[in-house]
């Protein structure tokens, strides 16, 4: 199997315990300080893990592409706090398939953007995901 299969496949199983875990803890966390407390734990997990492959961002702070990653820290606060509130507010079967979209647009990114192959399948693995979410969603 690829590596990065593996990988994908740990992703998706922790991933998938993030919305249930959240609206169980949001029942009495609001979702500002739920953010704070989950990103905290992320960030004290990332420092170990850089800690413990003697790895530092510091070399990277001027590299050409760290607005980029500024950027994208920008967008995923943006996210992480709006898929909060969502959850905080809505059913977790209909907030976690909607902002699940964002598999198909980065999909569809990843085809326009990077010149990935843009084959019948995919083509109809982005329609059946938004059907399915769409038809979960209602």
């Amino acid at each position: 199997m690829r590596r990065y299969l593996g990988f994908s496949l740990l992703a998706f199983l922790t991933y998938s315990l993030v919305a249930p875990l959240l609206k169980i803890a949001m029942e009495t966390i609001p979702s500002t300080p739920a953010v704070f407390l989950s990103n905290s734990v992320l960030l004290v997990v990332v420092g170990v893990a850089l800690a413990s492959r003697g790895q530092s961002p510091v070399p990277y702070l001027r590299h050409r592409y760290t607005p980029h990653v500024v950027a994208l820290g920008v967008l995923l606060t943006v996210g992480l706090l709006t898929y909060y509130r969502a959850l905080a507010l809505g059913p977790v079967s209909i907030v976690v398939p909607i902002y699940g979209l964002f598999i198909v647009v980065s999909s569809v990114i990843g085809i326009v953007a990077f010149d990935e192959a843009l084959t019948p399948r995919k083509v109809a693995g982005i329609f059946f995901s938004v059907l399915a979410i769409v038809l979960i969603s209602i």
